[in-house]
């Protein structure tokens, strides 16, 4: 034998050389990729279910607040607007910087609202608050709501629809 093929000889006895080979590194890759898959849906759901839990416990919380609002209206404790007035506020912006209660002059202002909630599923995060909302006059019919005078109701202006399959307009 001469000393080159002695050579190659010698390498067959030995293991290879350490590292991976191609095939071995795509089918890493390839099962990293199926788990990383796997694991962003449920991540994105819970994201949503998150964003829907704020949307609800926002609504609920003007909502309160304008009941609130119309209750000490119909007790005297606060003026309605004018005489043909519903009883509701003139805007959100009125439960968050208070009103004076009628039956006690030079009092403090009554707050229905430390602030007003932004709607989560509004993209706008630069707008005010209020102006994330949609707004219902008491006079808007309930399947066409329309802004006015007065804020009866609020609803989201996102376009999604919710986990539950109900638009979030109509929440």
């Amino acid at each position: 034998m001469t000393g080159q093929s002695r050579r190659r000889h010698a390498w067959r006895g030995r293991l290879r050389p350490g590292g991976f080979t191609l095939i071995e590194m795509v089918a890493a890759l390839a099962i990293f990729a199926v788990l990383a898959a796997v694991s962003v849906a449920p991540l994105k759901l819970e994201r949503q279910r998150a964003k829907e839990r704020e949307l609800r416990a926002a609504l609920t919380q003007i909502r309160e607040a304008l009941d609130r609002y119309k209750r000490m209206t119909e007790d005297g404790l606060i003026e309605k607007a004018g005489p043909g007035a519903s009883g509701y506020p003139p805007s959100l912006q009125v439960l968050e910087e208070g009103i004076r209660e009628v039956s006690k002059p030079g009092s403090s202002r009554i707050y229905l609202l430390r602030r007003v909630p932004r709607d989560p599923m509004n993209p706008d995060t630069t707008a005010p608050a209020a102006r994330t909302w949609g707004l219902r006059s008491y006079a808007s019919p309930p399947d066409s709501p329309q802004a006015g005078a007065d804020v009866f109701d609020v609803y989201s202006l996102a376009e999604g629809t919710g986990l539950n399959g109900i638009r979030y307009r109509q929440w």
